[in-house]
Parts: C-alpha cells; structure tokens; sequence
C-alpha cells in the first residue's frame, strides 16, 4: 500500500511540475502562456487544463489574469526550475550512460518525477565523476 500511496503522489507532482515547467516554457518561447496553447501542447481539453490551472493556483504556484494569461509566482518559478534540474541530471546521467540523446531527453522526462533526491545526488556525482559526452 505503501508503494501505491508513494506513486499516486508521485503522479500527482508530475502533473504539477509538467504544467509549471509548460507555463514557464510557454512564457519564455512566446511571451504569454495561454489555456488553449497548453491544452494544445499536453494533447487534452481546455477544460482539463482550466481544472489543473485551478489547482495550480489554489497551491500558490500560478496566478491568472483575465485576458492577459497565466503567470507563475515566485514560488512557482522555483518548481519550474527545480523541475528543469532534476531533467537535466537525469538526462546527463543517461547521456553518460551512452543513451542517445533524443532517448535520454524523453526518457528523463519520465524518471525525473520518479527518483529521490539520494538518487539524484547519486546521478550527479556519477556524471561529475565520468564527466558528460560533449565534455
């Protein structure tokens, strides 16, 4: 039961950090992160993001202004970035590893919400030690 309640939160904070990492993205790309430019990215309905940005709001990570967009708070901004660490060790890890990179990008986008932070310090030294495959 223990591993079922650890996953479904796993889940859960996967979500979280792929639409809050998606707003960032979209901020940076096209200036603005708008409902229907999620919903178009993730592949779901406007309704289902406007539910997810509800969520997202009511933890403190977004803010939503009438016809102008969605904004991340500054906390929210810390768990994009945060998201984007832990991607890019794991992705640096599986490059070390010899994976290809078009593998290694879309595998840690999978394992990233998955692993520990004693993994991850793992992975980090690991790729430190080794050095990565452009280096």
């Amino acid at each position: 039961m223990k591993d079922f309640v650890r996953s479904e939160r796993a889940h859960r904070r996967e979500l979280i950090d792929d639409y809050v990492e998606l707003i960032s993205d979209l901020i940076i790309e096209v200036g603005e992160a708008r409902q229907v430019d999620m919903a178009a990215r993730l592949g779901v309905s406007q309704p289902t993001v406007a539910k997810m940005l509800k969520r997202l709001a009511s933890l403190g990570f977004i803010q939503m202004i009438p016809w102008r967009g969605v904004f991340l708070t500054p906390e929210g901004e810390k768990l994009a970035q945060e998201s984007r660490e832990r991607h890019q060790i794991v992705e640096n890890f599986l490059l070390v590893l010899g994976v290809s990179p078009e593998i290694a990008r879309r595998d840690a986008e999978g394992m990233e919400h998955h692993v520990s932070q004693e993994t991850l310090d793992a992975f980090l030294a690991f790729t430190q030690q080794h050095g990565t495959p452009a280096e």
